[in-house]
């Protein structure tokens, strides 16, 4: 009788999924992609890249992790997300460890590539087990603390890297670099030991209370489900186009244009860190409270304030206010979107469904740091950039509100 047993504690091996889930969300999005916005000064400076080069090693890192969408379900149903998810993170860790070697453009966009192809093999079935362990009304709570991770490693990354600069001179960048990948390394040995790949190993069923739920809450499953995964797709492509513009050149554009030192930037966009360790979690239970449509909008609301702020060019009180906003809401819309796919698709379409808004979502951060870096190159300032991503969120919100209703438990 060991597994109604375990049905019955108060204490559920959900919870532990959430840990895993943190540990990789820190290791694959927070270190391997945010911290690239905080070395990009000090990496410019040694090895003599053009805005558009930096764009172009980002696009890179985007453009791997499009791959990896395309290729993570037929993986995930070959080895299971537990499997899939630790080569992404070994993958990740190897590849930051040989960047912190590299001295020419070439060799960075192609191990770049690579660590972005281990960020989407560890990422998205780590989103999908989501809709396996928690049941509707839990879900955007459980994803919003996974989030978390990626605000945690923010933090971290803007306090190590000043701080390696500081101290080691022209090697800290490569530092930078090996430091978060042996902590990946350590993170993968981490989660493959944790991970499950569904409760039903453990003699568990999903964390939530099962309840029946009215003909209209399954409107994605039963009609019109194309047209919903078109407009998730849709305003998760708009996110991924816009945030990491933001994301990849904000200390740039403290560094370059508005004559702050590396440290100083480091610390604001560390405030980065700290306020999106909140974001998570905070949009999640409101979606959870107020229904997926209204959560995305009041997100992409934020937003767009941080993007208008940005843009203004009006000095760094200004751009403070920027950074809160876009911290608050940085990671918001993979939360609710993680859950929102299991709302509106139901568990059994979930695991393809998400992969496919996922493509959209790849395509847009793919597309994003590149054409900001050539406008930069073209224009000498990121303004018109982040004016023209405030010009796409806010379509975004207007997009958001032809979702439909679903109903969430209570």
């Amino acid at each position: 009788m060991r597994p109604t047993r375990l049905k019955n504690r108060s204490w559920h091996y959900g919870w532990l999924i959430v840990l895993a889930g943190f540990l990789t969300l820190f290791a694959c999005l927070g270190l391997a992609r945010f911290a690239y916005g905080v070395l990009l000064p000090s990496m410019r400076a040694g090895l003599g890249l053009a805005y558009d080069q930096m764009g172009f090693v980002s696009t890179g890192n985007f453009a791997g992790y499009l791959a990896a969408v395309a290729l993570a379900p037929q993986l995930v149903r070959r080895l299971r997300p537990r499997a899939t998810i630790v080569i992404g993170l070994s993958a990740i860790a190897l590849g930051m460890l040989a960047i912190s070697r590299c001295d020419r453009f070439l060799p960075l966009l192609v191990l770049y590539t690579v660590v972005g192809m281990g960020s989407g093999f560890a990422n998205i079935p780590m989103m999908i087990l989501v809709s396996h362990w928690f049941r509707k009304q839990r879900r955007g709570r459980a994803a919003g603390l996974m989030i978390m991770g990626n605000g945690a490693a923010i933090l971290f990354a803007g306090f190590l890297i000043p701080e390696l600069n500081r101290q080691l001179g022209d090697a800290g960048w490569r530092w930078g670099w090996a430091i978060p990948g042996a902590i990946s390394l350590v993170i993968a040995a981490v989660v493959a030991v944790l991970l499950r790949n569904d409760p039903q190993e453990l003699g568990l069923t999903p964390l939530g209370e099962a309840e029946p739920l009215p003909e209209e809450a399954f409107v994605g499953e039963r009609r019109g489900g194309g047209r919903i995964l078109l407009l998730l797709g849709a305003v998760y492509l708009v996110f991924g186009f816009t945030y990491m513009i933001y994301g990849t050149f904000i200390v740039t554009t403290m560094v370059d244009e508005l004559g702050l030192s590396q440290e100083r930037a480091g610390m604001l966009w560390s405030l980065v860190g700290f306020f999106s360790i909140f974001s998570g979690v905070l949009f999640g239970a409101l979606s959870d409270r107020i229904g997926r449509r209204e959560g995305l909008m009041v997100v992409f609301a934020v937003q767009t304030g941080a993007y208008l702020l940005a843009g203004a060019g009006s000095g760094v009180g200004v751009l403070v206010c920027s950074i809160v906003l876009y911290g608050l809401s940085a990671f918001a819309i993979p939360t609710i979107m993680a859950a929102a796919v299991g709302d509106y698709l139901g568990i059994g379409r979930a695991p393809a469904a998400f992969a496919l808004v996922t493509f959209f979502f790849a395509f847009g951060q793919t597309l994003g740091p590149a054409t900001a870096g050539i406008l930069a190159e073209a224009m000498g300032s990121f303004s018109v950039s982040y004016l023209a991503a405030a010009a796409m969120t806010g379509l975004a919100v207007g997009l958001s509100a032809f979702l439909p209703p679903v109903r969430q438990g209570s």
